[in-house]
């Protein structure tokens, strides 16, 4: 086999210097000629140009070379046919070794190939077509057909039965003559068309053409017609159509995730190119990981992230930059990967605004790869009631992506977490997750469990740095997105300020992200959006809600915005109120050893039930009224039911998860989890320990240290 020299590039030379020629003394020209020895347009030409230099052609500079040591100035390395061991070159005619070229050799054609690969001489294997009066036709492969005369034949051949054939002749028009061959000892050696590998980005070129691609199998996709392959290269996607028979799956051997080369013809279907496939193999040992690497590269590099400055100054955020490098680099290689994202978020403003920062940065490059309708096939976004990835999410999340792989040959998601995945509470789902291979980033500000980041590919955290909840996922998402596609900056920019609001952070960013949209939206129109995305999460349950989430957030019509805002406000706002005058009467309140005044309310009897607010929304109502009526004093509220605990606090050093993991080893039996921020979660129970667990739990509120 003969292999171009990769030292050289197929010259034989390399090029040590360049120097002044000679002849022309650099001029590039002769400055004198015998006239005689031309013809009357050379002589034209002469008198016009003059005449160019034999020795440099005209450059006025020749080039010190010196041969190629790599392959003795050959231009080109062999290898033996059979063994694939390294030759110094063809012998007796056979590209083989010594040893070898005493076995037999009999060559297999590839789909790819036509006569120009024939050799007279040589043999080959093949299969028996039809019978005629005059001989057997025989197929060397799927384009070529030969007839073994009937003067040839000395052996009964059998239809579909391979007999291995020598070429006799090759006639001008094109028509083979062929004897067939018994040989008991051989080797087979697979002979593919030798035309040059090209890059997704050439195609264009080379419409009708004959062409061979290397890449990674993306998608295997059977349709009622051919088989579709999505195949990956360094520049992009290449789709591949290949046909066995109607609705019949072509290379079965072939699948997704393999390093293969296919030859094929380029054509053109509609705004896109598509390659009709002749022939595919899945490349091995050092070739398949030469290919694998060289895509690796070349995608690792398109996938960098931007270099871009942050909306607001802060030490935080300039911290958390490799995080945040990290997590906007793994998304934007599974969007090159073609990869589907799925998309997981808390289901309230921070978590809502968050997803959609990223959902705006990563659906136009989703649409670029993959075509127009590619959202619908590679992107989802899914809100989690929990501030935590639950074991139903990833139960559906699994499923359907299962479904997918199965039915249209897709690769398994990227999920990314926004507003969730930090915790301890998360682990149980994620370690299904990656049962099945799923890969998972996380965007959260919730205090972060070490044990989380053995599943995770990237991690942004402001806990991580030495910051805190008060830098929202909102804040955090909007500048991953950014990273991802900065063009998408002006769209998005308002909602850190949303998010900031929503959340109620105190942090010194929030204030910065506020004035910075402060001369299209008040601090009014703000607690009003966040408001009525709340109000929308509770009933949009488990959808997305991409289209009025959209005009929630002020990114289409900004007259229907400012439509439904106004009115799911006017909605929301009559449900909190008469929430509120059905508890604010069941109300307890009783002063702590440390000063601060603890609320208690009992959600599950004195207070409205499926419906919004729900009993979350409601105790962080009734806290802040119970603020504002003891404005000054640090405050604890607890809105509790059966088997769950909602706390918040204002001005009160706590660590909720902390707590939660000392009640869970104290109370026996009690089945202690949950968690939160800091001074802002929620705890769950089994029902028959709730006294024991409130108890307790007042009483490690108690002893904690006020502001």
């Amino acid at each position: 086999m003969r292999d171009e020299c990769n030292e050289c590039g197929g010259k034989g030379y390399e090029v040590l210097s360049t120097e002044k020629c000679p002849e022309c003394k650099g001029s590039g020209k002769i400055k004198s000629v015998n006239l005689m020895d031309l013809s009357q347009n050379d002589v034209k030409n002469f008198l016009n140009e003059g005449s160019v230099c034999s020795k440099c052609g005209g450059s006025g500079e020749i080039e010190v070379r010196k041969q190629c040591p790599a392959c003795s100035g050959k231009g080109a390395s062999y290898r033996c046919d059979v063994c694939d061991k390294p030759i110094a070159g063809p012998i007796d005619g056979k590209e083989a070794c010594i040893a070898c070229g005493k076995i037999e050799i009999v060559h297999v054609l590839d789909n790819s190939c036509n006569q120009d690969e024939l050799e007279v001489g040589k043999m080959y294997l093949a299969k028996v077509n039809n019978h005629a009066d005059f001989g057997v036709f025989v197929d060397l492969n799927s384009n070529l057909r030969g007839l073994i005369h009937s003067s040839n034949l000395n052996i009964k051949l059998e239809e579909k039965a391979p007999v291995i054939v020598q070429v006799k002749e090759i006639r001008r028009d094109g028509k083979m003559d062929l004897i067939p061959r018994v040989i008991k000892d051989y080797q087979t050696v697979e002979v593919e068309k030798s035309i040059s590998i090209r890059r997704s980005t050439e195609l264009g070129s080379f419409t009708g053409k004959l062409v061979k691609i290397e890449g990674e199998v993306i998608q295997v996709k059977q349709t009622a017609g051919p088989t579709i392959f999505t195949i990956s290269d360094e520049d992009g996607l290449i789709s591949c159509a290949a046909f066995e028979s109607a609705g019949t799956r072509a290379f079965p051997e072939i699948d997704a995730d393999m390093i293969i080369t296919a030859t094929g013809e380029v054509t053109s279907r509609g705004d896109r190119l598509q390659l009709e496939v002749r022939s595919m193999k899945h490349l091995i040992g050092e070739k398949e990981v030469a290919v694998k690497k060289r895509i690796d590269d070349a995608i690792d590099q398109r996938a960098e992230p931007s270099d871009i400055e942050f909306l607001v100054e802060s030490e935080i955020l300039e911290k958390l930059r490799p995080a945040m490098r990290k997590v906007a680099k793994e998304i934007k290689r599974a969007i090159i990967r073609s990869k589907p994202i799925l998309l997981r978020h808390h289901a309230d403003a921070d978590g809502m605004t968050a997803a959609v920062a990223i959902e705006k940065a990563i659906l136009p490059m989703i649409r670029e790869v993959n075509g127009p309708d590619a959202e619908y096939h590679y992107y989802k976004r899914a809100p989690s009631k929990a501030p935590f990835y639950e074991l139903p999410d990833v139960t559906k999340d699994i499923s359907f992506a299962l479904e997918d792989a199965a039915r249209h040959g897709q690769k398994l998601p990227l999920v990314v977490m926004v507003d969730n995945g930090s915790t301890e509470e998360d682990v149980p789902a994620m370690r299904q997750a990656q049962v099945y291979g799923i890969d998972m980033v996380v965007v959260d500000h919730h205090h972060p469990d070490e044990i989380v980041d053995q599943y995770l590919l990237g991690h942004v955290n402001p806990a991580h740095v030495g910051g805190d909840f008060g830098m929202t996922a909102g804040m955090l998402a909007t500048e991953v997105a950014r990273m991802i596609n900065p063009d998408v900056t002006d769209v998005i920019k308002h909602l850190p300020a949303i998010a900031a609001v929503g959340d109620r952070s105190e942090a010194p960013e929030a204030e910065v992200y506020k004035q910075l949209v402060a001369d299209r939206y008040s601090l009014q129109d703000l607690k009003e959006m966040a408001l009525a995305l709340d109000f929308e999460a509770y009933w949009l349950k488990f959808a997305s809600g991409r289209g009025i989430v959209d005009d929630l957030m002020d990114l289409g019509d900004h007259k229907r915005h400012n439509d439904i805002v106004k009115l799911l406000c006017e909605q929301a706002n009559a449900m909190i109120s008469e929430q509120l005058d059905a508890c604010m009467p069941n109300v307890k309140s009783e002063d702590l050893p440390n000063t601060a005044v603890l609320n208690v309310l009992d959600v599950e009897n004195y207070a409205h039930k499926f419906t919004f607010p729900a009993p979350g929304k409601t105790s962080g109502e009734v806290h802040d009224l119970m603020c504002k009526k003891l404005e000054g004093r640090p405050v604890i509220t607890i809105g509790y039911g059966p088997d769950f605990a909602v706390i918040r606090s204002k001005g009160v050093l706590m660590n909720i998860p902390q707590m939660v993991r000392e009640l869970h080893e104290e109370i026996v039996g009690a089945g202690v989890n949950g968690g939160g921020h800091l001074v802002v979660g929620s705890i769950k129970f089994v029902e028959g320990m709730r006294t024991e667990v409130l108890s307790k739990l007042v009483e490690k509120i108690g002893s904690v240290g006020v502001e």
